[in-house]
């Protein structure tokens, strides 16, 4: 007797891995957990797939498959953006996915996944390089990306949109991205190759806590324990954010301010510890910027631009919390990790109620998707490479930011 497989088991299979990978983040999502969730057992599941790295590998592929598929057929920058829509609501789990998760792949799958996306954003640019001929390559790729970060937004939304508005306001969105005309340089200077990069921050680190002479006697006074600590929080958050939290070492952490790494036990009780405060210390600082900059103004027009202007700033001064806010808060523990959460549900309450007031045509559901939008794509645009290096990005995220909210 021969047993054949359910028609679609593969795709039941992605689907439901996709969706627990994106509530529950990677680590925390069992193949036993994903295959009662598909009605199978784990040996069954196991005859699908290899493991989880597989998994999430062919779960982000579904998704942009289709999206690769559908620009390769698009001829204008509405159909792009109809692409970008569609893809975005039919597999909402994707830009986390991709955002947050895809950087735990095995490398050769990280870059190809980077090569797939530049692919479709060559697609784009060549489409909208088309229709705005006068805008150069630099411009025209810097808003195609911004328009997939805006598109990704949607999958940081807590509870599902109705998919046909939710789908009809991301091409709305889209369309205003592609419009806007940044007002600066399209030069973007060559970046240095990242591990260059943070060898010579982790050297400069090192070097600013030795003291510049040492005087002829008595030992070297180090810094003062509070001092250490701060030097500690910083350098979590950044390498934490560049080489995920499992694949940093408390040797790593004490090297990268000059101390040993036992010595990091003497300021954290544990990584995880020092995990949670990093992040505390930098939602406490985001938290005082952008509310200070939105109290300060007058009258709701005002403080949103204002606030807008206060996250931009914070943002290109901050990108390794932000990438570690979105890569490692399922790592925290139960406590801090829904600490992390209300903070960002409080946070994303001011801007929805400020944005209504500014708009009041918009309903709550409205608010939040274009909120979500402006949160994603200044998040990634101080951290895409090479256009994180321009330098008019501040301008450019803020055209960009105002487009989402749909202000004049």
């Amino acid at each position: 007797m021969v047993v054949r497989r359910p028609p679609g088991r593969r795709a039941q299979i992605l689907a439901v891995a996709a969706d627990r990978f994106h509530r529950s983040g990677y680590h925390q999502v069992s193949m036993t957990e994903v295959a009662a969730g598909v009605g199978i057992t784990a040996p069954a599941l196991y005859r699908h797939f290899r493991g989880k790295p597989e998994l999430l590998d062919r779960a982000v592929r579904l998704g942009l498959d289709e999206l690769a598929g559908g620009l390769r057929a698009a001829g204008t920058a509405k159909e792009v953006g109809a692409v970008l829509a569609a893809v975005a609501v039919g597999h909402r789990p994707l830009g986390t996915l991709v955002q947050r998760d895809a950087r735990l792949l095995p490398p050769d799958r990280r870059a190809a996944l980077r090569r797939e996306l530049r692919a479709d954003v060559a697609l784009m640019t060549a489409v909208l390089r088309a229709e705005r001929p006068e805008l150069p390559a630099a411009d025209a790729e810097l808003l195609c990306w911004a328009a997939l970060s805006a598109c990704a937004g949607l999958s940081y939304q807590s509870a599902a949109p109705q998919p046909r508005r939710a789908e009809a306001l991301l091409r709305e969105l889209v369309a205003a991205v592609l419009a806007v005309t940044p007002a600066g340089t399209a030069t973007v200077p060559v970046p240095r190759p990242e591990s260059q990069a943070e060898s010579e921050s982790e050297s400069e680190s090192e070097s600013e806590s030795e003291p510049e002479s040492v005087p002829a006697a008595g030992p070297v006074p180090g810094p003062r324990p509070q001092a250490r600590r701060e030097e500690l929080l910083a350098a979590a958050v950044r390498l934490f954010h560049q080489r995920g939290f499992d694949n940093v070492s408390t040797d790593q952490l004490g090297a990268a301010v000059g101390i040993s790494g036992p010595s990091v036990y003497r300021h954290f009780d544990s990584k995880a510890h020092l995990l949670a405060a990093s992040l505390v210390r930098s939602r406490e600082r985001l938290w005082r910027e952008v509310d200070g900059a939105i109290t300060a103004a007058a009258g709701p027009g005002a403080a949103l631009a204002a606030g807008l202007g206060a996250y931009v700033g914070f943002a290109l001064r901050n990108g390794d919390y932000l990438g570690a806010m979105l890569s490692e808060t399922d790592r925290l523990a139960p406590p801090d990790r829904r600490a992390a959460v209300d903070f960002r549900r409080d946070f994303l309450r001011t801007w929805v109620g400020l944005l209504r007031q500014v708009r009041p045509e918009c309903d709550a559901a409205t608010a939040r998707i274009r909120v979500h939008a402006l949160f994603a794509l200044v998040n990634d645009g101080v951290r895409n490479r090479p256009h994180s290096a321009r330098p008019d990005l501040e301008d450019c995220l803020l055209r960009l930011g105002r487009a989402v909210l749909g202000l004049s």
